[in-house]
């Protein structure tokens, strides 16, 4: 399940909580909320990147551990061996 994150319409009018925006985990076929859940203040599901889970070097960790090599290209039809 997806994290959302939301923040308040109106910063006069919000709570520490919805002022400063919090994430959500929630289904993906859910509702959208319309109002902070401490204060009740309106708030907007805020439009944010997605994350594959694993960093870059997670990702080369994993490769190397499945017999995967990485080459880094140095000239025309010139490429380095990088692991």
């Amino acid at each position: 399940m997806p994290f959302y994150q939301y923040k308040a319409k109106d910063s006069s009018k919000c709570c520490d909580y919805c002022c400063n925006g919090f994430e959500l985990l929630q289904k993906p076929d859910s509702e959208v909320i319309k109002n902070c859940p401490r204060c009740g203040a309106p708030v907007e599901k805020l439009i944010t990147g997605f994350s594959v889970g694993l960093s870059k070097s997670g990702l080369d960790r994993k490769a190397t551990d499945k017999g995967f090599h990485k080459l880094k290209k140095l000239n025309k039809g010139e490429y380095e061996k990088e692991y």
